[in-house]
């Protein structure tokens, strides 16, 4: 009986359930789509296209004719028509050195990659819109391939030299380039080879003949990446 009393006024010693704290797990920031790197390349260029004189005109993504092409057509990257010549430029999103010389049939990319001369890859497209505009006018084509700063230049010092009507370039760089080579092109020859209604035909000729039909693009990329120029 003494125990029973006993056990009724003794403490117990289990102490309460204490309640489990719950562990809130973060929940995963949702994932942002990153930016393809090509189409930050294009953006950049095009904000550098944006600077330049009021007089140029530029254009972008042409996908025209091409016979002497295997696919049957030139991508040309850019296109800015001027009163003094057409600049033609090529992009280009490699990351590293890149050597290579104007005539060198490849070049590299800190010597692990090779890539068709993108002068060469250029003067075939400049070809194309030449013969596209043979009945407009006889015009000067500059050739400019831009890189981004993500590159370094191990390549002939004379394509960075503003007198070459080829030249190599990095994207940042591409409006000063433009403005300097015009500003070279008038002092050689005051007079504009490209009258404004030149320049209008121009950019409407060759907008006319910019293929858009999505089905003829995707073909001409597949044609590229299986291994064709």
């Amino acid at each position: 009986m003494f125990k029973t009393l006993l056990s009724l006024f003794k403490k117990s010693d289990t102490k309460p359930p204490q309640a489990v704290r719950k562990v809130q797990t973060p929940k995963p920031k949702p994932k942002v789509a990153p930016t393809r790197i090509g189409e930050l390349g294009e953006h950049k260029i095009n904000l550098q296209l944006d600077q330049l004189p009021k007089e140029c005109k530029a254009l972008s993504d042409l996908l025209i004719p091409n016979p002497k092409s295997r696919t049957g057509y030139s991508q040309v990257d850019h296109l800015v028509i001027s009163p003094y010549g057409l600049f033609m430029i090529e992009t280009k999103n490699y990351q590293g050195e890149i050597k290579g010389g104007r005539q060198d049939q490849q070049w590299t990319v800190s010597n692990r990659y090779k890539m068709y001369n993108p002068l060469k890859q250029n003067y075939g497209h400049i070809k194309a819109v030449e013969s596209l505009l043979q009945d407009i006018a006889a015009v000067k084509f500059i050739s400019m391939v831009s890189f981004t700063m993500r590159c370094r230049f191990s390549i002939d010092p004379e394509l960075r030299k503003i007198q070459s009507d080829e030249l190599v370039i990095y994207d940042v760089e591409l409006s000063e380039f433009i403005s300097r080579k015009l500003l070279r092109l008038k002092a050689e020859t005051p007079e504009p080879s490209i009258s404004p209604a030149q320049t209008q035909a121009i950019y409407e000729h060759l907008l006319q003949a910019n293929i858009t039909d999505s089905e003829i693009r995707k073909l001409h990329v597949q044609r590229i990446k299986g291994g064709l120029l």
